[in-house]
Formats: structure tokens, C-alpha cells, sequence
């Protein structure tokens, strides 16, 4: 096993963490419904993608 010949001081640990965050993801707004959708995905409540209908959605009734 790996065993450390010094031990890592604070600021070298964090400074290897700085790159740990996460980072929120975009959310833009679906051109044909409205509704919150994540950038380059098809939207899931109403199936578009592009203005281009991609998924077809089952009609619950």
C-alpha cells in the first residue's frame, strides 16, 4: 500500500480541492412549451427538441 513520506499540509489539500465543486447546470426555458428544461436535452413534458417534435408523448386519459 501507498504510504506517505510527508504529510500534506492544508494548503496543498486545498488547493488540489478547488477543482472538487460542483457546478450548477443550465437550465433554459422550452421554445414550445415554457417549461424548465436542461441546454442540448428534449423536453420532457411536452417531447421537443429544436422546434422539432422528438419523442412522442402517450396522451394519459
Amino acid at each position: 500500500m501507498a504510504h506517505p513520506k510527508h504529510r500534506t499540509s492544508k494548503q496543498r489539500r486545498n488547493k488540489r480541492r478547488t477543482h472538487d465543486a460542483i457546478t450548477v447546470t443550465a437550465i433554459a426555458k422550452c421554445s414550445n412549451c415554457g417549461a424548465a428544461v436542461q441546454y442540448h436535452t428534449v423536453c420532457p413534458e411536452c417531447g421537443y427538441y429544436r422546434g422539432k417534435l422528438a419523442i412522442e408523448k402517450a396522451v394519459v386519459a
